[in-house]
């Protein structure tokens, strides 16, 4: 399994309201509906502070999903919402 946490601040003038809409969209118009997902949440810390936690059963569906979310429109629309400098994706495989 594969634990691919993604953490990000929204962008200056972007709404929260506006941006967990736009969160809701990707995660169940998109994510959702991709092969291999297992789970997927946000959250919110201190400040401006975000994170995304997405759980995938092998890394081929975590890049073929990846490589899909380029030309979806919920992703296009939920960027425009984050700081793109801010955005630190990483990825980790579990041992069991």
């Amino acid at each position: 399994m594969v634990i691919e946490i993604t953490t990000f601040a929204l962008a200056g003038a972007a709404d929260e309201d506006r941006f967990l809409l736009a969160d809701e969209r990707m995660r169940t118009g998109f994510l959702y509906k991709q092969p291999g997902l297992v789970r997927a949440t946000t959250a919110r810390g201190r400040g401006n502070e975000w994170v995304v936690v997405v759980l995938w059963a092998t890394p081929q569906d975590a890049d073929a999903a990846a490589a899909r979310a380029e030309q979806d429109p919920a992703r296009g629309e939920l960027m425009a919402l984050v700081e793109g400098s801010s955005v630190v994706r990483k990825r980790y495989t579990t041992f069991d």
